[in-house]
């Protein structure tokens, strides 16, 4: 059995001779706090006239990086980290989190999950977002039949070659963030010297494009739904009224709303948590806010609950006074599924070949509302945008414009006429004077 040659021992590091006559550098850095075993920084030197003294300057460079903790304190790996971050730090909503948990287990954990946390730089992290902007599905180039179901099927024209396609920018930016928070959290840990992330470029932000349905696809939405139910199409209605989230308008209580007043407090949402059981949470920006009502939504809301209490009656109930407002059940003790609302709000509109979704609506209220030239503050008031009116403006700056536009042309239309021979005999040209009316 080969033994080591000699070895050349200084404070906290070794030069040792090894058996093919390359040297080995190493320095003792700690104990690894996930392992609790002993770690060292090692680099190799290979044989030579001048080995020795390119080993010593090898030492020196890795004492450095201890001295200055520049080192990677564990050797533990993306996976290992992707573990204690969201055990330890991940606190928020269970919407967010399931999707946190998606991107990490669908990109970061296949290609990232195996590299230790140490050995993430830059380059590595450019390397994966140019694989994400390449294949969603991270394949490997080769062709293949992409199935429309992973069980035991009989292929049909769901079925066919696969084609790469990125991923979406939204997408790629969530992973961002998502890898800068744990890498932070690793930097807090000092598990690393350098966060990565912070030496790359977050993916471009996508412009905005709210596709609200025009005036004309509102008012069939809401016949069709009036046709349907009537208390289908006071949700229907109320959703374009307030422009209030899927979840604030599934989780709204009688006790919330003042007829008398016209008022109407938005201060929860629903939603499922980890066990798919539906709970109610706070608001998405957190904000408890009052909207005022229209008569005619006043009036909408007041013929709801006259049949609220009247299908209550009929099953010998009475009507709870914090009911659900949009309670499938007469009594309104149970909230209605959010995923069903936008399941049974997406076949009407296939039904009426308008291709939209519940949010939408949301952006039918705002628009709407920029149209009539009410000040953006105000409308960020009301549907609940945070930043004092930022994200609805950069949200729905295209119809700001637009607005700005058919104030140009009102302005136009009001302008004293433009005394044409004066400006032209200026300029040194002369032109006929305008036609007298």
């Amino acid at each position: 059995m080969a033994r080591s040659g000699r070895r050349r021992q200084r404070h906290r590091g070794e030069i040792e001779e090894r058996p093919s006559g390359n040297l080995r550098v190493k320095v003792y850095v700690g104990t690894d706090p996930l392992t609790k075993r002993r770690r060292y920084l090692t680099e190799s030197i290979p044989a030579g006239p001048r080995a020795y003294e390119q080993a010593e300057k090898a030492l020196t460079r890795l004492q450095n990086q201890v001295d200055e903790q520049r080192h990677p304190r564990t050797s533990a790996t993306v996976n290992q980290l992707i573990d204690k971050w969201l055990t330890d730090v991940v606190d928020v909503a269970t919407s967010t989190r399931t999707t946190y948990e998606g991107n990490i287990r669908k990109h970061i954990r296949p290609i990232l999950g195996p590299l230790q946390v140490g050995r993430v730089n830059a380059e590595v992290i450019d390397s994966f977002y140019a694989e994400l902007r390449r294949c969603r599905d991270h394949c490997n180039g080769r062709r293949r039949t992409e199935h429309r179901t992973d069980r035991p099927h009989e292929c049909d024209a769901r079925c066919g070659k696969h084609k790469c396609r990125g991923l979406a920018p939204s997408s790629r930016r969530q992973i961002h963030w998502i890898l800068s928070g744990m890498f932070t959290a690793a930097m807090r840990w000092r598990w690393i010297a350098v966060n990565p992330i912070d030496q790359t470029e977050a993916p471009a932000q996508p412009a905005p494009n709210p596709t609200p349905p025009s005036t004309e696809e509102a008012a069939r939405l809401v016949e069709e739904a009036w046709n349907r139910d009537p208390d289908w199409g006071t949700f229907v209605w109320l959703a374009m009224a307030l422009g209030a989230r899927r979840g604030e308008l599934c989780a709204l209580r009688w006790s919330d709303i003042d007829l008398t007043n016209g008022l109407v407090f938005l201060q929860r949402a629903l939603t499922r948590d980890l066990a798919g059981e539906l709970v109610e949470k706070s608001t998405k920006t957190h904000q408890h806010r009052r909207v005022v009502l229209d008569p005619e939504t006043v009036e909408v809301l007041a013929e709801h609950r006259t049949r609220c209490q009247a299908h209550a009656q009929l099953v010998g109930e009475p009507l709870a006074g914090d009911g659900y407002v949009f309670s499938p059940e007469p009594g309104g003790c149970t909230p209605p599924a959010p995923a069903s609302i936008s399941q049974r709000y997406e076949r009407m509109a296939a039904s009426l070949r308008i291709r939209t979704t519940l949010h939408k609506l949301r952006h039918y209220s705002a628009t709407e509302l920029i149209a009539a030239g009410v000040d953006v503050r105000t409308i960020a008031g009301r549907l609940g945008h945070g930043g004092g009116g930022a994200t609805t403006l950069r949200v729905y700056a295209a119809w700001v414009s637009e607005a700005d536009q058919r104030a140009a042309k009102s302005l136009a239309g009001r302008m004293p006429p433009r005394p044409r021979r004066r400006a032209n005999t200026d300029l040194g040209v002369n032109l006929p004077a305008p036609p007298s009316a």
